[in-house]
Order: C-alpha cells, then sequence, then structure tokens
C-alpha cells in the first residue's frame, strides 16, 4: 500500500500573502491543525502550524519577549526571525518554511519513519513537486485497522510444526481429541477440548505463528475431557 492509497486528497491550503486573521478562522472552521502554503503552480512554500500562530501571543504588552534572557544569547539574525514571526501578518511571514514532503508513491513504512524523524503529524503529498493531498498519523492507522491477512510466507508442513512446537511450549501440545490441518496458511482446528479456555488458547496460538494466515475453528467444547 502507498501514500497515494490513504492520503486525504481535499486540502485547504492558502497563498503567501493570505492574512493571518484568515489562516486563524480556517484553522479554527475546519478543526484543523496546519494549512499548507503554495503558490500558483501548487508548490508547497511552507506550512502555517497552530504553533505558528501561538508563538504570536509569547510577546508580553510592551513588546518584550517573556523569556528575555534567551533573547540575549540569541544572535541578531534569529531575533529578527523571532520578530517576524511574532509581528507579521501574512502567511509569508510566519510559515515554517522547512517542509518535509513525501511523494505519492512512497510507501507507508517511509511515511511513518518520516513523521516519527522529523516529530511532525502530518506530510504534505506531492506528485512531480506539486501538492496532491495530505497524509497524517491518523492516516496510518486506519490503514493499519483496515490491512487485509497477513499472506503465508512459509509452506504449510512447515506452519504446521511451528505451531506443534508452540502447543508444546506452553504446555497444550497433548490434546488427543484435536486435529490441526494447515493449508494454504489457514489453519484448520477439529476435534474436542474440554473448555473454552483452552480452546482459546489453541486459536490464539495458531494466530501467532509467523506465516499463518487465519484460522477457521471447528473445535467443540467437552468439559467430561477436561477431567481425565
Amino acid at each position: 500500500m502507498q501514500v497515494r492509497d490513504v492520503m486525504t486528497t481535499k486540502v485547504i491550503t492558502v497563498r503567501p500573502d493570505a492574512p493571518v486573521s484568515e489562516i486563524a478562522r480556517l484553522l479554527v472552521e475546519n478543526r484543523i491543525s496546519g494549512v499548507p502554503v503554495i503558490d500558483e503552480e501548487n508548490r508547497v512554500l511552507g506550512i502555517v502550524s497552530e504553533g505558528d500562530l501561538i508563538r504570536r501571543l509569547e510577546d508580553t504588552d510592551d513588546g518584550r519577549r517573556r523569556s528575555w534572557w534567551l533573547e540575549l544569547l540569541a544572535s541578531p539574525e534569529r531575533r529578527a526571525e523571532e520578530y517576524v514571526k511574532a509581528h507579521g501578518r501574512l502567511a509569508r511571514d510566519i510559515m515554517t518554511d522547512l517542509v518535509t514532503v513525501i511523494d505519492e508513491g512512497a510507501t507507508l513504512a517511509e511515511a511513518a519513519r518520516l513523521l516519527e524523524e522529523k516529530q511532525v503529524k502530518r506530510l504534505p503529498v506531492v506528485r512531480d513537486g506539486k501538492l496532491v493531498g495530505i497524509v497524517s498519523r491518523a492516516d496510518l492507522l486506519r490503514a493499519l485497522a483496515l490491512a487485509p491477512p497477513r499472506e503465508a510466507k512459509l509452506d504449510d508442513r512447515t506452519i504446521r510444526e511451528k505451531l506443534m512446537a508452540e502447543l508444546d511450549k506452553a504446555g497444550l501440545g497433548y490434546q488427543p481429541y484435536v486435529n490441526i490441518v494447515v493449508s494454504d496458511g489457514v489453519v484448520h482446528l477439529w476435534g474436542f477440548v474440554g473448555s473454552a479456555a483452552e480452546a482459546e488458547a489453541l486459536v490464539l496460538a495458531a494466530r501467532n505463528v509467523e506465516g499463518v494466515v487465519s484460522v477457521d475453528s471447528h473445535l467443540s467444547v467437552r468439559p467430561a475431557l477436561g477431567a481425565v
């Protein structure tokens, strides 16, 4: 699965000359935490986030920054940049311009790695350098929840051997009334067990074995078996 398969395609954007007040309104009305800033060719120039707007509130009424001792240590260039972000009136003044984008053909694993490395909640998605969508952490989680069953990577005999070994390790290997059949990665459980807990444990053990696609249980519970 690729980023294009899970991204949000209806992206709210602004131009570099968008007023700060308009950006704030867009964030509130659409319940989003940031908007990409794009040029006339739909290329991403930056992002304005809630953090960029909140930074404007860090100044006191007299115009001095609260962390004045940090300001003394900052370079003149840094102080100038902070002043523009705190007092700028347009998107271009306050946006974060070092934006990480991802191609629509990238894998979900690549998107997850970038989100983690850059410590961001979402990534602009591009096609030939132009914005076509947004992918967020939530999008990746939804894709994971809807992921199809795992494909069998081992042959059926190996899967069955691994399952039998797992059952022996868990003390569940002695099941004289249970037959285990593996076909195309699907584990079929047939027979009788002494309790519902045993049936549940057998199914869970099968699901956790590498290569298993799914488990089809036909087990019946016969409490008298547990008294033996």
